[in-house]
């Protein structure tokens, strides 16, 4: 017998962390923008990923996966109920008991097994929600690019969840419980501003936050003897960089937009540099991804050293930006939403 969630609307978004965290929250009656709910989650990041048992490195513009939900739940003071199993049975009971109480269920997978994914590459922390199920389909929301309302067979679904290799978790599901009042959001925004900015200029290892980019700088120039497929590895980066759900500009738009929200709600001028800093800095790597894919379509690798130029003064900006907001005055007036 079919379990549908009767009533239940997509929230449209273009990240799949924060689309899911947005659908959960406007079914539990909460309404944020997609910006709001990634500067909250302290979303903001970014890291430059290679190993001796990758193909090609990885650039990644965000924290790492489960953070920014578990970073907007901590600033919303929400209660995330997460799961985790090895057994595919247990997995599949932990979803049915939500949607049979008529509450949609979170899920982080591998969209590679994915029906509508129509771009076959592996990526296990990959996010969406499951509103129903049947006896052969089940019933999801993801992303605006992926067409918001969409089905995949439990079959492949199964796969996608209970895969295995970098970022994945195995059968992770996870649902928002009730929520009763919501703290005020300016402190909220405030705490996240800085807290994101501390983090990003004092990264734990250099290949990310600010020292990443710096570092990316100086590795993109090795690339033709790292890579096997110059064309392929090169394209696909640009592709991940730009269309895979970041957003546009490896989720600089969506930081730049959610900064803007803050500059209308708390009229700080520190906060509005950072502003100003991020409108410079998103199409900055626009830029950066089209020359990596053209790169990668002519073969000529002095679009590289192009590349590398760009990336030392995009570092520069975001250092500046994110100084603005590290040195936020804490404004003890500022405490109503």
């Amino acid at each position: 017998m079919p379990t549908i969630i009767e009533g239940f609307r997509p929230f449209q978004g273009e990240h799949c962390e924060t689309t899911t965290m947005g659908n959960l929250l406007h079914f539990a009656g909460v309404q944020l923008s997609e910006p709001m709910l990634f500067g909250l989650g302290q979303g903001l990041g970014f890291i430059y990923w290679d190993s001796k048992g990758m193909d090609f490195p990885f650039i990644g513009g965000r924290v790492k996966p489960d953070e920014l939900t578990d970073c907007l739940a901590s600033r919303l003071n929400l209660s995330i109920k997460a799961q985790e199993t090895s057994s595919v049975e247990k997995a599949w009971q932990n979803v049915r008991r939500f949607l049979e109480s008529g509450i949609p269920v979170g899920l982080k997978l591998d969209s590679y097994y994915l029906d509508y994914f129509t771009n076959k590459v592996h990526f296990a922390a990959h996010y969406a929600v499951i509103y129903g199920m049947d006896d052969e389909y089940a019933y999801m929301a993801d992303t605006r690019q992926q067409g918001g309302l969409v089905k995949t067979s439990l079959a492949h679904l199964a796969m996608a969840r209970n895969a295995k290799g970098p970022m994945s978790s195995r059968n992770r599901s996870f649902t928002i419980d009730p929520i009763g009042t919501l703290p005020p959001l300016i402190p909220a925004i405030r705490s996240s501003l800085t807290k994101n900015a501390q983090d990003y200029l004092n990264p734990p290892i250099r290949n990310m936050g600010n020292k990443g980019i710096v570092k990316m700088s100086r590795e993109i120039l090795k690339w033709p003897s790292r890579s096997n497929n110059f064309e392929h590895d090169l394209c696909l980066t640009a592709l991940l960089m730009e269309r895979a759900g970041t957003g546009g500009a490896l989720f600089r738009n969506l930081y730049r937009d959610f900064l803007k929200e803050c500059v209308d709600l708390l009229g700080d001028p520190q906060v509005e540099q950072a502003y100003l800093a991020f409108t410079d800095i998103a199409p900055m790597w626009v830029t950066v991804s089209s020359l990596i894919d053209l790169a990668g379509r002519t073969g000529d690798h002095q679009e590289l050293t192009r590349i590398s130029k760009l990336l030392l003064e995009i570092a520069d900006k975001e250092r500046i930006a994110m100084e603005y907001l590290v040195h936020l005055r804490n404004d003890p007036l500022a405490t109503s939403s």
